[in-house]
């Protein structure tokens, strides 16, 4: 895979697909506190992220969530994405970190996930109703 000017290159696809994602621990716990917890589980991400060839933009946590932008193919759906992530770093902070290790599971179910990208859907919008007009 190349990359070129921030788009991705397959065989068949060429892609520049970012998400905007923010999910939480079950009941809000406020597990982030915990400043090796939030590095590992940073280390964690962008582990099952190199593994499925998601790139990482930017991540951050604050003390009951955490904020990414991902960058993925355009095979990999944001429920796929979510829960990949959230299977791989459940299982293993609760292997390393013995307080956690009773909870049934980490995360919550839900998640926001919104498209982000290089210009606005406003931009998009009078390109696409241009072009017509070029011809």
């Amino acid at each position: 895979m190349v990359y070129r000017n921030n788009y991705r290159r397959t065989n068949t696809t060429v892609s520049f697909i970012n998400y905007h994602f923010v999910f939480c621990p079950r009941y809000r716990r406020k597990i982030f506190l915990r400043a090796d917890i939030e590095k590992r589980f940073k280390e964690l991400v962008l582990e099952v992220c190199g593994k499925w060839k998601i790139q990482v933009i930017a991540i951050e946590c604050d003390k009951d969530h955490t904020h990414m932008i991902l960058n993925s193919l355009p095979k990999q759906s944001p429920s796929d994405i979510m829960a990949k992530i959230k299977r791989f770093t459940s299982k293993k902070l609760r292997e390393e970190f013995p307080h956690l290790q009773h909870l049934e599971s980490l995360w919550t179910r839900s998640f926001f996930v919104s498209t982000a990208g290089n210009v606005s859907s406003e931009t998009i919008k009078r390109y696409v109703e241009n072009q017509k007009k070029k011809n």
